[in-house]
């Protein structure tokens, strides 16, 4: 077969021209402002946001985010590097994010062109032809309305971050397999294990979803090279690669996990067990394969809580044919594995990305982000098959109509992309849009009632303020909604002087006696003292002591709550002896947080409680890393009584 010349540069044309479209698409969304967690993360994370350069500050910022234990520090710091550049300008933040979408693509492409050259074979492939369908695929992928969060959401560069590296151990990994298959068998299998082992640690510290990185790899080794060298044996190096960075991580993992996942305090705060966990998981994980593939707008409403929990295989009686389909899947990467390689490896890695999010973890049910590797999978499976372009000369059945169905596909994603982008540009228009998208879902409707609050600069005449009431309201009276809406009202007309129904409240205490406080309901209460404190919002005491009464009635009370009680007695009700006990028990609950600790010290030396003071300090100066806690170890100690 005749293969067409171009220059190596020219080669990646297809990139380029879809490196450019999706600039275009996603300029406009740049321009929009802050979103949901956005805001602890970011806007409301002062350890991301220093003032200046130093070994001191960049640790701090490297430690600071509450979204995981594991701090995801170079996610953080990436939003100190923003901040230090341009403030805190959510334009420049989500440029950065488009930045790291398009090197992403590029790795995209890159890594088709490898696995297009292995799947082929024996036969060496045209590389024009190549270069065209991976060019397709970065395209398709770069384009896709459901990696739009993975852009436009600053907090989720977590996620595009983290797969950056694994993009390039992935892609690593396959080069390093080719050079040994080449006979250059010691270098590339360095390769591999640096690619593999590099890529997972360096990913992890923007987002635990790094971790895949080995089963990604496996299963490219699994359909492409079948665990075999040169000659066709196995190979005990590679196998041992996946013994030591698959294998054992995953069974130590387990052991470490399993005993808490088998607790029912776990599962406390969440409106699902691990059993209907696990069935809802089936009909999510089918539906983003629409969602990827042939996505609408209400499809694509960002807030997905309004999702309802599977109670049984017939409960509702899509979970059965899901969870078939997601079996059926799994059969399919079996059976095409020598047939067609791609297909196999695409479904392959469409559903191991899920193994993570969509399995056993406590974690909320429905993110649209968890695509943003998987799609890769999906398009990976699809594309080649759309394109019709055999290796060989020979005509691929339908091929005028397949070809026809990849362009309206690619149209239609760029047009729901750029669509979505546009609503994306404007804080009130996106709030409207996403409420129109999910009229069931709290959140959706409590963003909106919360934008328009925004908007109204707290005056009471504002029509923004009139149109405030009604979305949070109807999300307050939502089934399992959070607290949220109930605090947005009383918050708003608190601000306005205005008066507070006891409606509000009543619901607010009634849901925190009702079920454990999750994350939104803790930042709720938080936001109410903060109000208080600042002196802006005079609520009544006996409702906000009987709001963290219920809250804190629960088994094992989350250390944050604990934290914001205690600083609500301390500076509103001026029970310091209560607001003490919290400073103690929040700290207990979570030893290596130095926030906690820190206000058990500045609170016993206010109470002359000097010893505690000192203990407090000793482990504080066992947390300091690299001096991120200097300062505040040296405020501290410089208030310590001399004769003590």
């Amino acid at each position: 077969m005749r293969h067409t010349k171009l220059p190596p540069m020219l080669r990646a044309w297809p990139l380029y021209l879809a490196m450019l479209v999706t600039a275009c698409v996603y300029w406009p969304g740049l321009s929009g402002g802050w979103l949901f967690d956005d805001y602890p993360n970011i806007v409301d994370n002062h350890g991301v946001q220093p003032d200046h350069a130093s070994v001191a500050t960049l640790t701090r910022a490297a430690l600071s985010s509450p979204s995981s234990q594991f701090k995801r520090p170079l996610s953080s710091l990436t939003f100190a590097a923003n901040y230090l550049a341009a403030g805190l300008d959510p334009f420049w933040m989500k440029a950065t994010n488009l930045l790291i979408h398009l090197l992403n693509g590029a790795l995209v492409f890159a890594l088709s062109r490898r696995l297009l050259r292995c799947a082929s074979r024996d036969d060496p492939g045209d590389p024009a032809r190549e270069a065209v369908l991976a060019g397709l695929i970065a395209a398709a992928w770069l384009l896709l309305p459901v990696n739009l969060t993975g852009v436009l959401y600053v907090v989720q560069r977590m996620e595009s971050l983290a797969n950056l590296f694994v993009l390039m151990g992935l892609l690593g990994y396959v080069a390093g397999r080719q050079r040994m298959l080449e006979g250059r068998t010691t270098s590339g299998l360095w390769l591999c294990c640096a690619s593999v082992i590099a890529g997972t640690a360096i990913g992890l510290t923007a987002k635990e979803t790094a971790a895949m990185l080995p089963l990604y790899a496996a299963l490219a080794e699994w359909v492409l090279f079948d665990f075999r060298d040169r000659q066709r044996r196995r190979s005990l190096p590679v196998l041992g690669l996946f013994v030591v960075t698959l294998l054992l991580p995953l069974v130590l993992g387990l052991a470490w996990l399993v005993p808490g996942l088998l607790q029912p305090a776990t599962w406390a705060t969440r409106d699902f067990t691990l059993r209907t966990r696990l069935l809802s998981e089936a009909r999510i994980v089918t539906d983003y394969i629409g969602w990827t593939l042939a996505p609408t707008p209400g499809d694509l409403s960002f807030y997905h809580d309004d999702f309802h929990v599977s109670q049984g295989w017939l409960q509702p009686w899509t979970t059965l044919p899901s969870a078939l389909v997601l079996v059926s899947l799994g059969w399919m990467a079996v059976r095409l594995r020598r047939r067609y390689p791609l297909a196999s490896l695409g479904i392959a890695l469409f559903l191991g990305c899920h193994l993570l999010t969509g399995t056993i973890l406590p974690l909320e049910l429905i993110y649209e982000h968890r695509n943003y590797f998987a799609s890769f999978g999906l398009l990976l499976a699809v594309i080649p098959a759309l394109a019709a372009m055999p290796a060989s000369a020979a005509r691929p059945p339908f091929a005028l109509v397949r070809r026809a169905l990849l362009g309206a596909l690619l149209v239609w994603w760029a047009l729901l992309t750029a669509m979505t982008a546009q609503a994306w540009g404007n804080p009130l228009s996106l709030a409207v849009e996403l409420a129109d998208r999910a009229p069931h879902s709290p959140r959706a409707q409590y963003e909106l009632g919360r934008t328009y609050i925004i908007y109204s600069r707290y005056d009471p005449e504002s029509r923004f303020t009139r149109l405030a009431y009604a979305p949070l309201e109807r999300a307050m009276k939502l089934p399992d909604s959070s607290i949220l809406p109930e605090q947005a009202l009383i918050f708003m007309n608190s601000r306005m002087h205005l008066p507070i129904k006891d409606a509000w409240w009543d619901s607010l205490i009634g849901k925190l006696r009702a079920r454990k406080p999750g994350v939104q309901d803790e930042s709720s209460l938080a936001a109410l003292t903060q109000c208080a404190r600042d002196g802006r919002c005079p609520l009544p005491t006996e409702k906000m002591v009987a709001a963290f009464q219920a809250a804190i009635s629960h088994a094992a009370p989350s250390p944050r709550l604990l934290s914001s009680y205690g600083d609500y007695a301390w500076n509103i009700l001026k029970d310091h002896e209560l607001a003490f006990r919290m400073a103690k028990a929040a700290s207990a609950a979570d030893p290596r947080e130095p926030a906690y600790r820190i206000t058990l010290a500045r609170e016993a030396l206010a109470l002359n409680q000097v010893s505690e003071a000192r203990i407090q300090i000793r482990e504080l100066e066992k947390l300091d890393v690299a001096g991120s806690l200097d300062a505040d170890i040296h405020e501290l100690t410089a208030e310590l009584p001399a004769s003590h």
